[in-house]
Parts: structure tokens; sequence; C-alpha cells
């Protein structure tokens, strides 16, 4: 199996094949004991606890039935799938543009009953304004050398934004206090996103929590995550989206969103945070 461009789906299939290895050595099976129980040639054993083979749904089911580990399958099930998916450059996502990106996620925002989101650098997308996204998604595409649809791709993002406003959803937002102060779009366009901030903060649906610069910190600022209910996470890399839906990498993001969540400031806190990004606009 070709390795993967990014290190941690690699890993991610690595460490498949050593939990189902480990598995077989904690029921003190040989390679060929195993393989006889699920009814296969040792070599396929080989194969797959060298990462040369992923397993099948099928295939694990029946390895962890042979080393009576059944209550392992669906977890290691949900890692195999994760390995397979996780990794998605963004260039092959992009290339016919930006607008269908953001279309083609609407039907898991809608679906989702609550999302959770923590942003370090820009602001949550379900917060932008059309003019900030219009300057945000311009300069991706000019970094990307991708066509530029960032008129049409900011539009269907504020129309994806219906979430916040139509009762069905519930929206968790973690910033750092530093997105306020980036740069994207001139100052009108920014001191209309600060606004939109304000404005989104007293949203039924929305909590929005800043992490002030001087916070005392409990937790490092990661990567920029969202949430989809307790299922899913969507981690944005430079390069790529990484969608995790493992259930213990799940969980750890949910403990890392908590944690990141003691730091945040809401209320007249957070207002007075934005207050101040806005004043130091020109």
């Amino acid at each position: 199996m070709p390795s993967s461009p990014f290190p941690g789906a690699q890993a991610a299939r690595e460490s498949v094949s050593a939990r189902l290895r480990d598995l077989r050595l904690g029921a003190e099976l040989t390679m060929q004991e195993l393989a006889d129980r699920c009814g296969w040639h040792k070599a396929k054993t080989s194969r797959i606890e060298a990462t040369k083979t992923m397993p099948s749904d099928a295939d694990i089911r029946a390895w962890c039935r042979a080393c009576g580990a059944e209550d392992h399958a669906l977890d290691l099930i949900a890692s195999s799938r994760s390995a397979d998916s996780m990794y998605v450059e963004w260039r092959r996502m992009q290339r016919t543009g930006l607008r269908r990106l953001q279309q083609a996620s609407v039907p898991l925002y809608e679906r989702t009953a609550l999302v959770r989101g923590y942003c370090s650098r820009v602001m949550p997308g379900l917060l932008q304004t059309e003019g900030y996204a219009r300057a945000l998604l311009s300069r991706i595409a000019h970094f990307r050398r991708l066509p530029d649809d960032s008129v049409e791709a900011a539009a269907a993002r504020v129309d994806r934004s219906h979430i916040i406003r139509d009762g069905h959803h519930r929206v968790v937002l973690l910033v750092e206090e530093d997105a306020l102060f980036q740069r994207i779009g001139d100052d009108l366009v920014m001191a209309a996103q600060l606004d939109h901030l304000l404005a989104a903060m007293s949203y039924p649906a929305v909590s929005l929590g800043i992490i002030p610069r001087a916070a005392s910190r409990v937790m490092w600022g990661p990567e920029t995550f969202t949430v989809f209910d307790d299922k899913r996470v969507h981690v944005e890399l430079l390069t790529a989206k990484v969608t995790i839906t493992t259930p213990t990498e799940v969980g750890l993001y949910l403990r890392a969103f908590g944690e990141l969540g003691r730091m945040a400031v809401h209320g007249p806190r957070a207002r007075a945070l934005i207050g101040r990004a806005i004043d130091s606009l020109g």
C-alpha cells in the first residue's frame, strides 16, 4: 500500500495494524492459528499486521471474534475507515473552485445538531460577513493558484450560515483574540466583520467565546478544527482537510475544546475584547 502524503494518515493505518497484532498476541495466537480461525491464508494475517493490506470491516470483525475481543471491533472499524479518508488535499477539493466546496458542506451542517468550532487566526466561517469571506477566499485562491470565484464562494459561505438563525441548531465557537486583529480586507471590511460578531452574540443559537491573549494557557493553540455533534471532526491544515471519525480521536478533540473553553471569556468581557479590536482600526 502506498504511503500517505500526510504522515498522520499513514500513522493511522499503522495504528490499526498494531492494535490488531496486539489483540492476536494478547489472545496468545500465532499468525497461523488466527488465520485458521478466520478462514484465510496466513499470508493475509502477515500483510495486515505489516500494513501492506488494510483489512475490510468483515476482516476486523472476524479478527476480533477470533481473539475473543468483539468489543474492540467497532472502534477498530471506525479507525480503519478514518485512515482511508482522513486526508484530502485542498487542491483536490478545490480544483473546480471554492464555491462548490462551500455548497458541498451544507448537508453536513444541516444534519448536525451541535457544531463546535475553534479558530486561531481567522473568524469562524459561520460568522463571516460576505465582505470578509470574499477577502479571505480571494487570498486562498491566489495562494493555491485556483480560479478566483471568491465572489460566488463568499455568497455561498454566507448562505450556509443560515443554520445559526433557523432555530434547529446550536453553535458553540471559540476564537483566539489574535484573530480579531488579523487584517483580512480593509478597515471597512474588518469593522463590519467585528460588528457582526457583536450582533451574532445575541443569537439564541450562538455561544461565542474569546480566548484572551493574556489568558493563562491550560491548552496550547492547536490547528483550526470543527466538531460535528460528537461524531466527526474536520481539521484544517495548510495543505489539506483532515477528517476524523474514530471515537477515541474525536474524544480527544472534544477534550481539547473543553480545555480551550476554560480559557475563554463570554458576554461583556468578550464584547470588550471585540471593542478593543474595533478601536484599533484606523
